[in-house]
C-alpha cells in the first residue's frame, strides 16, 4: 500500500517511550460536551479518496478502518480475528470459505448488514468499469481474473449469499493468506443502494458515507479536518472508547510537530528528520514496519528507458549516508525490493536473507558501485554526464531532504543534473499513477504478510504499476506463483521474479521502512499495525 509521508522495516523494532510537556494535559482532558472523550490526532494530509474500492494509500486506509469493518479484522496484536463475521469454515481442499455474519451487524443508519453487501463490494472491485488499482487483491477468487480481463461478467465471481447472514466465497487456488485479504480495506462491504446511486461522490457527504464500523463520518472540512463520531449501531459499540476523533489533515512535517508540541494533537504521524534526535524521549516512537522506500522510474520515458542509465543512477546512491545522515530513523539500506520481515520457505528464514542482492550496501563497496555506475554511463554514451539531459525527480512535501541528497550524488558522481518537482499528496498520487513523470519517490507497505504483496504490483498493466513496466517472463512467474498453493514452489518462483526485477530495475530501492510517529504519554490504548494502519478505537487520555 502506498505511503504518504513515512518510513519502515520489521528487522528493527526500536521503541522510545516519551514524556511530554504539560501543555498536552489540556488536550487530554477534552470531552464532547456530553462527557464523551474527544481525541485530536493527525495521520496524514487530505486523502485522495476514502472509497474502500479505490483507496491505495495508508492514511486513507486508516480512515476507512474506522468507518468500515471487513469479514475479518486486525486486533491490537496485529492478529487476524473475526470481524463482522462471527465465524467461518474452510473446506478440506482450502477452496471454499463460508462466513457467518453477526446477527447484530448493522449499517450506521440502522439497516441490517447482509451478505449481499460483500457480494456487491467484491463484484464492484473486479469490475473493469470501477478501474480499481487494487482489483488484483482478490484475484485468487474463482473467475476474478477472467472478469478483470472482460472475459466474464462480474456476476460470475466466486462469491454468493447463501442467505442474509451467510456468505460463501470460492477460490480458484488455495491461498494461505486469504483471511488477511478479508481484513483488507478494499474488501469491506458496501451499500449498493448508496454507492451505485452516486459512485463518484458518495464518500464526500456524511449522509451517504454509510459504514458498518466503529465510527461514522460526522463532517469533512477539506484540507483541514475529518471528524468522526462513535457509531451507536456498531455491534461492539461498548468496546469503543472515544466518542469523537478529530483527524487533523496535515502534510507539512513542521506543522505536525508544532501541533504536537503545542498540545493541539496527541498523535502525529510524522516529523522532520532533523528533529528526530531532539524528539527522542519526548514523544517519538520508531517501530518496525513491512515496507520499502524507493524511486519509481517511468520506463517509457526516453531517457530512463535505458536500463544502463537506471542501473547507473541506482549505483551512484549512497544509501548508508541517506539512512544515517538524512532519514535518521533507524531505517535499513535496501539492496532488494522485498523488505526484511517476510518469511521464506522455512518460516524461520527471511525471504530477504535468501534473496540475491541487487548490489552491495556495504559502505566499503560504495566506491566500487560508483565506478560501475560511471562505466555504465560511458557505455550509454554519456561519459562524465556529458550531453546527458537534466532529470526531474517528483516528490510530495516532506521528502525534500532525501531528494536533494540523491540529486547531489548524481551530480557529484555521474555529472548528471536533476531538478525537484513537488506536488501535494492527492495530486502527486494521481500524477504518478497516470505515468506523467520521469522519476518519482515511492513507498510501499505490505498489504499482507507474503512477498507477493510487493511483487504482483509490477505485472503488465497492474493498477499499482506506476513504472509502466512490462516483462512477459516476469508476468508468467507471478501468474505461476498465484496459481500455486505449494510454499516451496511459490517462494522459489518469487525469488526468480525478484531477480528479473533487479535486472530490469524499474525501481530503485533506497531503504526499508521504519514507522516514525509522535505519541503523547497522555494517550493510552492506541495501537498500530506493521501494515501502517493506525487505530484509535480504544484510545483515551491517560488518567
Amino acid at each position: 500500500m502506498k505511503k504518504s509521508v513515512k518510513t519502515k522495516s520489521l528487522a528493527l523494532l526500536l521503541i522510545f517511550t516519551m514524556v511530554l510537556a504539560s501543555a498536552l494535559a489540556a488536550c487530554g482532558k477534552k470531552d464532547s460536551g456530553d462527557g464523551g472523550i474527544v481525541l485530536d490526532v493527525s495521520v496524514g494530509p487530505e486523502p485522495e479518496t476514502i472509497d474502500p474500492s479505490l483507496n491505495t494509500a495508508v492514511d486513507g486506509a486508516t480512515y476507512i478502518n474506522h468507518v468500515f469493518e471487513g469479514l475479518m479484522k486486525l486486533n491490537e496484536k496485529s492478529e487476524i480475528v473475526e470481524g463482522v463475521a462471527e465465524s467461518y469454515t474452510v473446506s478440506d481442499d482450502g477452496l471454499v470459505y463460508t462466513f457467518k455474519i453477526r446477527k447484530d451487524a448493522k449499517w450506521s443508519d440502522g439497516k441490517d448488514l447482509t451478505a449481499d453487501a460483500f457480494v456487491y463490494s467484491w463484484r464492484r472491485l473486479v469490475d473493469p468499469a470501477t478501474a480499481s488499482d487494487y482489483n488484483y487483491m482478490i484475484d485468487m477468487v474463482k473467475n476474478a481474473n477472467e472478469i478483470m480481463a472482460e472475459e466474464m461478467d462480474p456476476s460470475e465471481l466466486g462469491i454468493r449469499a447463501i442467505d442474509e447472514k451467510t456468505l460463501e466465497i470460492t477460490l480458484a487456488v488455495a491461498t494461505p493468506y486469504f483471511l488477511e485479504i478479508c481484513a483488507f480495506p478494499t474488501t469491506f462491504p458496501l451499500r449498493e443502494d448508496i454507492v451505485s446511486k452516486d459512485p463518484d461522490t458518495w464518500t464526500q457527504d456524511p449522509k451517504s458515507y454509510i459504514g458498518n464500523g466503529p465510527f461514522v463520518l460526522d463532517s469533512w472540512e477539506h484540507q483541514s479536518m475529518i471528524v468522526m463520531k462513535k457509531n451507536d449501531k456498531y455491534y461492539a459499540k461498548d468496546e469503543i472508547v472515544p466518542s469523537t476523533i478529530n483527524f487533523h489533515l496535515m502534510e507539512d512535517k513542521n506543522t505536525i510537530l508544532a501541533a504536537f508540541e503545542n498540545g493541539e494533537i496527541l498523535f502525529g504521524d510524522d516529523l522532520p528528520n532533523e528533529e528526530i534526535e531532539r524528539m527522542t524521549g519526548k514523544g517519538l516512537q520508531i517501530e518496525g514496519q513491512l515496507g520499502t522506500y524507493f524511486l519509481c522510474l517511468n520506463v517509457e520515458d526516453e531517457i530512463v528507458k535505458d536500463v544502463n542509465i537506471r542501473k547507473a543512477l541506482s549505483l551512484a546512491i549512497d544509501r548508508n549516508y541517506i539512512v544515517d545522515s538524512v532519514a535518521k530513523g533507524g531505517q535499513q539500506p535496501a539492496d532488494t525490493f522485498v523488505p526484511t520481515g517476510l518469511s521464506d520457505i522455512n518460516v524461520t528464514d527471511e525471504f530477504h536473507d535468501k534473496a540475491n542482492k541487487w548490489y552491495s550496501v556495504d559502505p566499503a563497496d560504495y566506491d566500487a558501485n560508483v565506478a560501475e555506475a560511471q562505466r555504465l554511463m560511458e557505455e550509454a554514451g554519456y561519459p562524465n554526464g556529458e550531453g546527458f539531459p537534466s532529470l526531474e525527480l517528483m516528490i510530495n512535501p516532506g521528502h525534500e531532504a532525501i531528494a536533494e541528497a540523491i540529486i547531489y550524488m548524481w551530480q557529484d558522481k555521474l555529472g548528471v543534473t536533476a531538478t525537484i518537482s513537488s506536488q501535494d499528496w492527492a495530486v502527486f498520487i494521481d500524477t504518478r499513477n497516470q505515468g506523467d513523470y520521469q522519476i518519482a519517490r515511492h513507498g510501499w507497505l505490505a498489504d499482507y504478510n507474503d512477498p507477493i504483496s510487493f511483487l504482483d504490483m509490477w505485472v503488465t498493466g497492474g493498477g499499482n504499476n506506476d513504472a509502466q513496466y512490462s516483462n512477459p517472463e516476469y508476468d508468467d512467474l507471478i501468474k505461476r506463483v498465484k496459481a500455486s498453493s505449494d510454499r516451496t514452489e511459490r517462494m522459489t518462483l518469487m525469488h526468480q521474479a525478484e531477480d528479473i526485477l533487479g535486472e530490469d530495475l524499474p525501481v530503485i530501492p533506497i531503504y526499508y521502512y521504519t514507522d516514525l510517529f509522535l505519541l503523547s504519554d497522555k494517550l493510552e490504548g492506541f495501537y498500530s499495525s506493521p501494515l501502517g494502519y493506525k487505530f484509535f478505537t480504544k484510545a483515551k487520555p491517560a488518567e
